[in-house]
């Protein structure tokens, strides 16, 4: 057994030290029961015991003349099995059959006479390996994507290359921004200063509109479409930073109305939308919804609770006055090319979907996501779906359950409609096909649908538009923690055996119990526990944002932004070092604009801003940020117009600050900190009892 110090150290780090570790081929690591036996790696690892034997037979194959090269071959060539395996293999413009190799030598200046090669791994790979033979060597140009080079069974490495420079140019890399290099034991990260931390988020009020959904026009123009949760979306101008003007729209001629469609309660109603890349030709898009079958007759489809995952909805009950798989969940698609032939310049859509891509009856009235995203560099449509529900505690454990689609991420190819006859025989729930790169092209017991797991209820996603390698999910907790998770394929974030770094109690529900020993769970990268929230309602429920990648506040830069619905607090995401996937977070305050074109609301008798419940983050063509809340709509501004200080900032009047707003986020943020260490030593506590 560990001992209680390893324990306390072990949860007092956990929800702040699993990274972005990423495969080659998009999935996450798996945890290794036993160490490697040729490569060595322990603990979390791309590769199994299969992938190791067949590393090792490519060594030996190799019959290297020289035993100091060969030990350093073994060690590039099992950097297939590193967790960061992705990254340090940066596989595109072309496939790369060594990974980058740490090359301080590029940094020296060129009229330096000796070079400084301590920790210059590709400077010693060089030396050690250029004189020895190699069969099939991984260093031969052509296997880097050149053409016309010799590729000689077996050669030297100077066949090849004709020096150091040269052989480094092909192999190496610096430690940049752009990715991490291997240095002979470990992948090393950028250790670049993170921007000045920021003193507070900025806000001003362009709207007073409630909305759910915000997309960009993807023209790339100032204009981006708001959804209500009712059922319509609106095309609107943004005004100028600093302009002065609000949002510019006609609210009674909307873009879309769907509401004679739409079930709108509380958890109910236009959920997601989102539109195809290729939209400014063939005018594409889609929404995520809910019906109502007894209302509608269009909303018809499978009950999630089936056969398939040992559910039968007869035993259910009703749930809020409703009967199981009376509620559905949508995603239509839609069209604005009936309305214009240039669809970038369509101001309306014809409200007649043009086919049902999913519907799926739910179990209960609540969790069931919603959201819908396009991959920026797969092109297919990713679709959020929750637990389903219940009083809690996803009680049929469908999240951990292979074949349902609750408590998933799905991921559909939206481009290739198969036939009515191969949707029946596929066993699909609507007008889609399925990827080919999905995890179940490996793992046969997942529904082939899916792309993550174990998920409670997502609430908001994004992609980093700088690395879209970066997929970040926020998914609502249970009883005392909400969650940011790193999305990878095929990638099982612990719902319901965990609820974020914490163990949860589910022995008392009827769905079969999933063992912590038989998944492996991928923790969360930032999060929060409920204690630190200091809020009316009682209530916690977190709020996905984005990666902050404005000019407008520069010290934001970055960092991920994220809020808790009910409280209005918000944090600052910041991964250190770069591209490791790191992160720690800080509760940062916010204040209203002097300048603000619509008056701020306050808490009644004093000058704190309040937002009301902060519903989703949007992000325009500019990579502006926007807050949509129950009060309004809302855009982060330079933070001088709020009196915070930001080096960085380069302001016309001087960068004289406004009187600071007030906040009571740095006492919350105090009290995140201590509940977090509090709450470690309770669970080694426990854990040291069992």
């Amino acid at each position: 057994m560990l001992s209680p110090s390893i324990l306390f150290f072990f949860f007092l780090i956990l929800p702040y030290s699993f990274g972005l570790q990423l495969c080659t081929d998009s999935r996450a690591p798996i945890t290794l029961k036993t160490p490697l036996k040729f490569c060595s790696y322990s603990g979390s690892s791309c590769c199994n015991a299969t992938d190791d034997s067949a590393i090792q037979k490519q060594f030996e194959s190799m019959d290297i003349s020289d035993t100091s090269c060969a030990s350093l071959v073994q060690s590039i060539l099992c950097v297939k099995c590193s967790p960061f395996a992705a990254d340090l293999f940066d596989f595109e413009p072309k496939v790369r059959t060594v990974p980058i190799l740490c090359n301080s030598s590029a940094l020296a200046s060129s009229v330096q006479s000796k070079k400084d090669t301590t920790g210059d791994y590709c400077t010693q790979v060089w030396n050690t390996c250029k004189d020895a033979t190699i069969w099939n060597s991984p260093f031969a140009p052509s296997l880097q994507g050149s053409d016309g080079l010799p590729d000689s069974s077996s050669s030297k490495i100077t066949s090849f290359w004709q020096s150091e420079t040269d052989f480094c140019e092909a192999f190496g890399g610096p430690l940049g921004d752009d990715s991490p290099c291997f240095n002979g034991s470990s992948a090393l990260f950028n250790s670049t200063a993170n921007s000045p931390t920021p003193n507070g988020l900025c806000l001003e009020k362009i709207g007073n509109g409630s909305y759910l959904n915000m997309a960009a026009h993807p023209d790339g123009s100032n204009r981006v479409f708001f959804a209500d949760q009712p059922g319509k979306i609106w095309l609107a101008i943004v005004p100028g930073k600093g302009s002065g003007g609000t949002l510019s729209f006609d609210e009674s001629s909307p873009f879309l109305d769907i509401t004679d469609e739409v079930v709108y309660e509380s958890a109910f109603g236009v959920m997601g939308l989102a539109f195809h890349p290729n939209f400014a030709t063939n005018g594409r898009f889609f929404v995520s919804y809910n019906c109502d079958k007894v209302q509608s007759a269009s909303c018809s489809g499978r009950c999630s609770c089936n056969s398939d995952v040992d559910c039968d909805p007869s035993k259910l009950g009703p749930d809020d006055g409703t009967q199981p798989c009376q509620i559905h969940t949508v995603v239509a698609e839609y069209t604005a090319n009936s309305s214009s032939s240039m669809p970038s310049k369509a101001t309306y859509a014809s409200p007649s979907e043009v086919r049902r891509i999913f519907t799926m009856g739910l179990p209960f009235t609540s969790h069931h996501g919603g959201q819908i995203l396009f991959g920026p560099q797969d092109g297919y449509l990713y679709f959020m779906m929750g637990d389903g529900g219940g009083k809690g505690g996803d009680p049929y454990n469908f999240s951990q359950n292979k074949k349902s689609l609750l408590g998933k991420i799905m991921r559909l190819n939206i481009d290739n409609i198969p036939s009515e006859s191969e949707i029946d025989d596929l066993g699909l729930w609507g007008n889609y096909s399925i990827p080919k790169d999905n995890p179940s092209a490996d793992d046969k017991e997942l529904q082939p649908e899916i792309w993550a797991t174990g998920l409670r209820n997502p609430w908001r996603c994004s992609f980093d538009s700088e690395r879209p390698s970066y997929f970040i999910c926020a998914d609502v907790g249970q009883d005392t923690y909400e969650e940011v998770d790193l999305i990878s394929k095929g990638g099982n974030y612990g719902w319901r055996v965990y609820e974020g770094p914490l163990v949860y109690n589910s022995s008392s529900f009827p769905g079969r119990n999933t063992s912590a020993a038989s998944i492996n769970a991928i923790f969360p990268v930032m999060g929060y526990t409920h204690s630190v929230l200091n809020n009316s309602v009682g209530s916690a429920s977190i709020t996905g944002g984005y990666v902050y990648r404005s000019t407008t506040d520069p010290c934001m830069f970055g960092r991920y932004l994220y809020a808790d619905l009910y409280a209005g607090a918000m944090w600052a995401g910041t991964e250190n070092p770069e591209n490791s996937g790191n992160y720690s977070s800080t509760m940062i305050p916010f204040g209203c604009s002097k300048e603000s074109p619509i008056p701020c609301d306050t808490v009644a008798g004093t000058s704190v801003l309040s937002l009301g419940y902060i519903y989703s983050f949007g992000e325009d063509n500019s990579r502006d940020v926007f807050l949509l809340t129950s009060k309004g709509v809302y855009r982060v501004v330079p933070p001088s117009r709020c009196g915070y200080t930001c080096p960085l900032e380069k302001t016309s009047d001087g960068g004289n600050p406004a009187p600071s707003p007030s906040s009571s986020a740095s006492q919350l943020e105090s009290r995140h900190k201590s509940i977090l260490r509090i709450a470690a030593a309770f669970l080694v506590i426990i854990y040291g009892c069992l």
